[in-house]
């Protein structure tokens, strides 16, 4: 990633609802704008040397990179305040130094959970789906993403949608509430068919 060489990064932390993630954002675009990739430990980074290299702080678990930010979600009992000046100088020092913040031949939109819909459910099914994806795509995503996190469309039947949550929005204390009293919300008023909101492995 050569081009960073001769760029002056600016990296600034951003707290977001999640008291265990940072969203550390930057002036350089790491993904396309919509994409987004999240990494919840080591052994699934391996695409991204960026990645690799902040999870060997003993204190990260979790890595979620978009466009122009990180969010580092930590594992101790540590305070930001002590843990934000050592991930903000690793990461400008890093870019500016032009390290590699994914491997040659990834691509971020074959690692995103599909957003497809299964082709065996019915017509009415995948015409609710696609409403769904739309709301979620243009109305709920972008809101998400300012708080550092992700959230994809993983299936729609019988009136439940289910939804992954990535990044800081995994494991947040608020998530369920914004879930039901945001996401859920929403959905239901826009398309009345869909009866209830979940997120895949969170329970309420």
């Amino acid at each position: 990633m050569t081009e960073n060489k001769e760029k002056m990064v600016s990296v600034y932390a951003e707290a977001n609802p999640n008291p265990e993630s940072m969203k550390f954002v930057m002036n350089v675009q790491m993904l396309p704008d919509g994409q987004s990739v999240d990494y919840p430990n080591l052994e699934s980074a391996l695409e991204s040397p960026l990645a690799q290299e902040l999870f060997n702080f003993d204190y990260v678990s979790r890595v979620f990179i978009a466009s122009n930010f990180v969010t580092v979600t930590k594992n101790t009992d540590l305070e930001w305040v002590k843990i934000i000046p050592e991930v903000r100088t690793f990461l400008k020092s890093y870019v500016e130094a032009g390290g590699p913040i994914f491997n040659e031949g990834f691509s971020a939109a074959k690692a995103q959970p599909t957003d497809a819909v299964n082709g065996e459910t019915s017509a009415e099914d995948a015409e609710i789906s696609k409403k769904v994806i739309d709301l979620l795509e243009n109305y709920v995503r972008p809101a998400v993403e300012q708080d550092g996190g992700n959230i994809t469309f993983k299936s729609y039947n019988e009136g439940v949608v289910t939804v992954h949550l990535q990044g800081s929005c995994s494991g947040c204390p608020s998530a369920t509430v914004t879930l039901k009293a945001g996401i859920e919300n929403l959905l239901k008023r826009m398309v009345p068919e869909v009866k209830e909101v979940v997120a895949d492995g969170v329970t309420i």
